[in-house]
């Protein structure tokens, strides 16, 4: 991407400050304006005082000069705050609209990039477009008022000169173009690394433990080494461009003013100009040639910065796969009825469906379990459920409302979540458990943890409801999560529950823990409880059995035993053997979920 459709696409950003921005601007045009005069008035003080030795001039004259230098003072303070304040307010609101975007998109999203490449994007690529848009357009305003004014005032003392001074200039500029698009390279390069090598400590850093266990410190200070090893050759490359751009821009300016000093000692020979006037005309030449530079040295940053433009662009260009509808079915606390009826849905990118012809009904309080073997698509069908993604084929609907006519604050208030992964943030406990409520009051919270049986345990941390989790919640047990986890889907207080592998990665004894309090957040809800360990939803009111994408069965626990082969097999894999183990009596479950209710045909408990 060009700078001219990088500018063209971020301009619209500035538009809550433009206001203070056009001051700005106007203070970076005033400033030129100044040195202009201040040159000139050391040309009146070598005419009119030093030469002719008339001194009556000078008071006024350096009376002159410090006013223009308080006014340049306070042009300077005023245009450097509105500037940075600018600026800043620039990467605020940019950095957070790109926030929000990211967080638009599906999950898959963040399955399939980097983070610590993401991370990277929207640091320090944003704060690359902010010099492009703001920084660059006030330098270029800078150096484009010097060099009219400047100019003017070297046509003014003499045209001759003047036309032979800006002989040097198209050099100057075939230089910078020279360097600008070898550097815009570079820092693509550099840029890309950046996000590499942020990629691998996030990575490395997250998964220290395992690191350690497996002795693979060597190995990953390798791979961080040469990430580096790649940003720190794309940095040489940027700056042995930069470097040798900086002396051959001074050596076509020693040129240029070599050339200019001898015509100007040819014009003084002759009585055209005076010797203020020429050393005026070489300062004013001198100070014609900075933004002359300057412009090179500006083309090429923005060509580097340019780079960074499209790494956000990129982002800002997906588009979400799952999206608001224009006009909303509104639902307030919806009665909890949950159909399927024809699902099919492929993941982006792939060709075989991960689900197919899904038809499911789930009455309203019913608790129905979707099991099957790893990689059957209960995880997808999760997904589905919460609108992560849109079926393919097919409908999925609550309380006959289809969830794409919902707004998706309308879907998520009424369902409640307790994830394969237990998701908590490095903030208090007190936080983690009204994140699911937000207003919630120290009662609320307090109420939910009790009935999560995470209250006793929660008071006996050193801080109680104010002790911090830690990143990940790596302060607690897995058990302890997972507690906090429906705690805060308790005070959500949702008529839906959807509850993806809730003991994953618990042992006996924990998962023994969360199973009460599993029971109370069921009470009373419709309730999907999705699990590849038949043992902990034998008695749900039914089961379904999923294998490769597609239902296979139905039926309660027993019904399923009879029928369904693949089902009783997969239930045996978890079901502990014995020698006395024999007959139909080794298939009874140890302990499910949620108790039989009283009078339902099942297995007891």
């Amino acid at each position: 991407m060009g700078v001219r459709a990088s500018f063209v696409r971020f301009w619209p950003d500035t538009a809550p400050f433009r206001a203070r921005l056009w001051i700005s601007l106007g203070l970076v045009a005033v400033s030129p304006v100044l040195s202009t005069v201040a040159i000139w008035l050391f040309k009146v003080v070598i005419d009119n005082v030093v030469v002719p030795h008339d001194f009556h001039l000078f008071p006024v004259l350096a009376g002159a000069y410090v006013a223009l230098a308080v006014v340049q003072g306070v042009v300077s303070f005023t245009d450097q705050y509105l500037s940075t304040w600018v600026g800043e307010r620039f990467v605020l609101n940019l950095r957070t609209r790109l926030f929000a975007h990211l967080h638009q998109l599906s999950p898959g999203f963040f399955e399939q990039r980097p983070l610590g490449d993401i991370l990277s994007r929207l640091t320090g690529d944003i704060g690359a477009i902010e010099e492009l848009v703001l920084s660059g357009l006030a330098q270029a305003l800078t150096y484009l008022c010097q060099l009219v004014f400047f100019t003017g005032a070297l046509f003014y003392l003499d045209w001759r000169l003047a036309g032979a001074s800006l002989i040097a200039a198209p050099s100057f500029l075939w230089a910078a173009r020279f360097f600008s698009t070898r550097i815009k390279e570079a820092s693509r390069e550099k840029r890309r690394r950046a996000g590499a090598i942020t990629t691998v400590a996030e990575e490395s850093f997250s998964n220290a433990a395992l690191v350690r266990a497996y002795d693979r410190t060597d190995a990953e200070s390798t791979r961080f080494h040469e990430e580096n090893l790649g940003s720190f050759t794309a940095q040489m490359l940027a700056t042995r461009l930069q470097a040798l751009f900086g002396p051959l821009s001074d050596l076509l300016e020693v040129i240029g003013v070599m050339l200019v000093l001898g015509l100007a000692v040819w014009e003084l020979a002759n009585n055209r100009i005076t010797i203020g006037g020429v050393l005026v005309f070489v300062a004013y030449l001198t100070q014609l040639y900075g933004p002359v530079q300057g412009v090179g040295r500006l083309s090429n940053s923005l060509f580097a910065a340019s780079a960074s433009t499209e790494r956000v662009i990129e982002l800002l260009d997906e588009t979400p796969l799952v999206t608001e509808p224009a006009h909303p079915t509104p639902l307030r606390r919806a009665h909890g009825a949950v159909r399927l009826r024809g699902v099919s849905f492929t993941y982006p990118g792939t060709e075989h469906p991960a689900l197919g012809g899904i038809d499911l009904d789930v009455a309203v309080g019913e608790k129905i379990a979707v099991v099957g073997a790893s990689g059957a698509g209960k995880s997808t069908l999760a997904k589905l459920l919460l609108r992560f993604y849109d079926p393919t084929l097919g409908a999925i609907s609550i309380d006959g409302i289809d969830l794409r006519q919902l707004a998706l604050s309308d879907l998520y208030r009424n369902v409640g979540t307790v994830l394969q992964e237990t998701l908590v943030f490095d903030a208090t406990i007190g936080d983690n458990i009204g994140w699911g409520k937000p207003h919630a009051t120290k009662a609320d919270i307090i109420a939910a943890a009790t009935a999560a049986d995470a209250h006793e345990f929660i008071l006996a941390l050193p801080q109680g409801y104010d002790t911090r989790v830690g990143q990940r919640g790596r302060m607690l047990s897995g058990g302890q999560r997972q507690r906090l986890a429906i705690a805060r889907a308790m005070i959500r207080d949702a008529p839906i529950l959807l509850l993806d592998e809730p003991t994953t990665g618990l042992d006996a004894e924990s998962s023994q823990r969360v199973l009460a309090p599993l029971r109370r957040l069921m009470h009373g809800r419709t309730t999907i409880i999705i699990s590849h360990n038949l043992l902990t939803v034998t008695d749900a009111d039914h089961i379904v059995f999923l294998e490769h994408g597609r239902i296979t069965g139905t039926g309660t626990h027993t019904q399923l035993l009879a029928t369904n082969p693949a089902y009783a097999h997969l239930y045996r894999l978890h079901q502990p053997t014995t020698p006395a183990d024999s007959g139909p009596s080794s298939l009874a479950p140890r302990q499910a979920i949620w108790p039989m209710d009283s009078g339902r045909q099942g297995v007891p408990t």
